[in-house]
């Protein structure tokens, strides 16, 4: 299969989803973004496993695995985020010992497989599928105003999407990347494909 490497670009705190946070990944050939939602702990683990010179005083629990998985000989080969399902994202861990050539394939969250990833410095991949889904190519151009009646409306306090016309979903789209909250650039944009979808 021809998969997609991954770079990751950065985490912030996520406008429409208490206590949780969006992790950046980017397809390095086409610039598209792909935001994954993850818990606080998650968060912090995966930038402590960025920031090598950062030791915290005891091991957290992806340093216990990852010291475990060393010293069985075997070495973190890649990630993989193989699906999107319903919003949530399944990936895999792909390990090899270098010695035996024994490989072990294990089911992870993408938050964990990625915090993992960053403490072997191992490549991290999707597939075509899961870009043309969830991912978001921010175009950060400037766009004229349109002209639209003023709401009270932001990017991140709306539910129904229902109300609202393709024109002022591009811009809410528009506003929410330049915002960094891509948790709701990626609600806009999936309404904005379901749509296009009725109108083929």
């Amino acid at each position: 299969m021809d998969y997609k490497k991954l770079i990751i670009r950065g985490i912030s705190y996520s406008q429409t989803q208490s206590g949780a946070y969006a992790l950046l990944l980017e397809h390095e050939e086409t610039s598209v973004k792909l935001p994954v939602v993850i818990g606080n702990f998650e968060a912090q683990s995966i930038s402590l496993g960025l920031e090598k010179d950062i030791n915290p005083p005891r091991p957290l629990t992806h340093d216990l695995f990852a010291q475990f998985v060393k010293n069985t000989g075997f070495k973190l080969e890649s990630v993989i985020i193989y699906q999107i399902k319903d919003g949530v994202f399944f990936s895999n861990i792909n390990f090899k010992n270098p010695l035996t050539e024994e490989e072990l394939i294990l089911d992870a969250r993408t938050s964990d497989a990625v915090a993992m990833a960053v403490r072997f410095d191992s490549p991290i991949y999707t597939t075509s599928e899961v870009l043309n889904e969830a991912g978001i190519l921010l175009e950060l151009e400037e766009n004229p105003k349109l002209e639209v009646e003023e709401t009270e409306q932001t990017t991140s306090d709306f539910n129904d999407l229902s109300g609202i016309s393709m024109e002022e979903l591009e811009q809410l789209l528009n506003d929410a990347v330049k915002e960094e909250d891509y948790d709701t650039a990626l609600r806009l944009q999936e309404e904005i494909k379901r749509r296009n979808k009725k109108i083929e």
